[in-house]
């Protein structure tokens, strides 16, 4: 199977939507945020290791306790997708916090703040003929 294939888009999907509700309904730890959502989801194609982008809306000790959280919680978490999910393997699930979020909105303060820079410049400027 390749990477890309419709076959592998489909479990990608199936194991995103099967994490998210596991992730949200059934784990009760208190180190991990409740505004937790799986943003994206891997499964190589032998279907052994599956990486999943979470992100957490909070601050950085949130997001870490968050990871701290699903890492030690992973067996089980393993153990409910595969009872929900009918995969020959259940894959290994490695959690990567996702920074996509944050990034975007750091760019757009950013751009804000040469645009409010450039309007004040202009401001400032005497009018030209």
């Amino acid at each position: 199977m390749r990477k890309n294939s419709i076959k592998n888009t489909r479990i990608n999907g199936e194991v995103l939507k099967e994490l998210s509700s596991i992730i949200q309904m059934e784990i009760k730890d208190p180190r991990i945020a409740p505004m937790t959502s799986v943003v994206s989801v891997e499964v190589a194609p032998d279907l052994k290791t599956c990486k999943a982008w979470i992100s957490v809306l909070g601050d950085a000790k949130a997001a870490e306790d968050t990871l701290v959280g699903l890492n030690s919680a992973v067996g089980y978490i393993r153990r409910q997708l595969a009872q929900r999910v009918n995969l020959r393997n259940t894959p290994e699930i490695e959690f990567i916090l996702d920074q996509s979020i944050e990034y975007g909105v750091d760019m757009i303060r950013k751009i804000d703040e040469v645009i409010g820079a450039d309007e004040l410049a202009a401001e400032m400027r005497p009018d030209e003929p």
